[in-house]
C-alpha cells in the first residue's frame, strides 16, 4: 500500500549502529514506535545492512565505535556510494576533534551519548521533515 508518505503513516527505515544492547533498546523507545528500525551490531554489518535497504534507507545513526570496523570508515564506505542519505554520527566524547573526523567522514550531524530523546528526534526531524511524533 503506496502511502504517498502521508505523515500519519510515514515509518522511514532508519539503519542504526550500536554495539552496546541498552543504547540500542534506548534508541528504539526513543523513535522505534514511528520508524522502522534495522540494527547492526558491528561496523561491518552496517554497511551490510546499507547494501540490503539502499534505496529505502531515509537516515543512519551510527556509533563511532564500533567492533571489525569504526563508524567513521563505515560512513566512508557508505559515502563512497551515496552521499545524499544523512548519517548521524554517536559518540561518547565531546571533543571538537571527534565532531570534526566524524564530519570528515561524511556523517550529517554529530550527536553525544547520552542520547536524550529531544535531541535524537529533534535531529531527525531536521532530515526526515514528514516524520511526525
Amino acid at each position: 500500500m503506496e502511502t504517498g508518505n502521508n505523515s500519519a503513516d510515514y515509518r522511514p527505515l532508519i539503519l542504526v549502529a550500536e554495539d552496546d544492547d541498552s543504547n540500542f533498546k534506548l534508541i528504539n523507545a526513543i523513535i522505534g514506535k514511528r520508524c522502522e528500525i534495522k540494527w547492526a551490531t558491528t561496523g561491518t554489518d552496517m554497511v551490510r545492512l546499507f547494501h540490503e535497504n539502499k534505496g529505502r534507507t531515509a537516515a543512519m545513526l551510527m556509533d563511532i565505535k564500533m567492533p571489525e570496523m569504526t563508524g567513521l570508515k563505515a560512513t566512508e564506505e557508505i559515502r563512497k556510494e551515496d552521499t545524499v542519505v544523512p548519517i548521524i554520527m554517536q559518540t561518547a566524547y565531546a571533543f571538537a576533534s571527534d565532531r570534526e573526523a566524524a564530519m570528515s567522514a561524511g556523517a550529517s550531524e554529530v550527536l553525544v551519548k547520552p542520547i536524550t530523546l529531544a535531541a535524537l528526534r529533534s535531529c531527525l526531524s531536521r532530515f526526515l521533515p514528514d516524520l511526525k511524533w
